[in-house]
């Protein structure tokens, strides 16, 4: 576990961190997106075709609140050698990260969604998925698309287990907020003389195949970026006069 967790020597983020815009941006059952650096990051974003590797979902101070921890606690991640716990932002500031907003949720479900994380601290790392990902350190044959998403449920299903973004998975379906369900045709689809009257039911795929990817990637997220959420203004930028455009 030590080999697959250690951080890469050689990680930069594409941009400068702003972690007080990345605070003020965050609202409660937002899902954090990060880039890790670990070598295990390079495993999931190669399977999953992604940018992201990690999953946490920012809780607020929901836990301050209750007295369980200190204010600094507002994200909740399921950790390769501490299981589900309770991390400060502070922890990511310095990497590059995405907010995935659930669009429309209800205050009420935003909680559930929450509380179902909080719930789960403590909560063990599933340590069978982290063998099957072991393997992809090393040199390897290509691996068909279809198959790669499988290989990421090949967990143990124990309840008390979990890996990061599945856990999030769970806390969503739990409320029955959709991430990237699947859609079955009625048999009358085909037959349909219109859009509007073809019916679609949709099915919620297992929370066990999810990746951080599909955050991002979901009609169902909405992608919240910190420096135009606080007012940017490209014409207040100072730039290198080298760079200016001639007249």
């Amino acid at each position: 576990m030590q080999l697959i967790a250690k951080p890469s020597r050689a990680y930069e983020p594409f941009t400068p961190p702003d972690p007080a815009a990345l605070r003020r941006s965050l609202q409660p059952a937002d899902v954090l997106l990060i880039e890790g650096n670990q070598r295990v990051s390079t495993v999931i974003k190669y399977m999953t075709q992604s940018t992201w590797s990690h999953a946490t979902l920012f809780v607020g101070d929901a836990l301050a609140s209750r007295g369980e921890a200190d204010d600094s606690l507002m994200l909740v991640e399921v950790d390769l050698s501490a299981g589900c716990i309770a991390v400060p932002l502070t922890k990511y500031t310095q990497y590059t990260t995405r907010i995935c907003r659930p669009v429309g949720l209800t205050d009420m479900d935003r909680r559930k969604v929450v509380d179902f994380m909080i719930a789960r601290l403590g909560f063990r790392y599933d340590m069978r998925n982290v063998v099957d990902l072991a393997r992809y350190l090393h040199p390897m044959p290509f691996l068909p698309v279809r198959w790669r998403r499988r290989m990421i449920a090949l967990g143990s299903g124990e309840p008390t287990r979990a890996i990061c973004s599945t856990l999030i998975a769970e806390a969503f379906q739990a409320v029955h907020y959709p991430i990237l369900p699947l859609i079955d045709h009625l048999p009358s689809h085909e037959r349909a003389d219109s859009e509007h009257a073809r019916q679609e039911i949709l099915h919620i795929r297992h929370h066990s195949l999810y990746a951080p990817r599909d955050f991002d990637i979901s009609p169902y997220f909405q992608i919240v970026k910190p420096a135009i959420e606080n007012g940017f203004d490209y014409r207040s930028l100072t730039w290198d006069g080298h760079d200016l455009p001639c007249s």
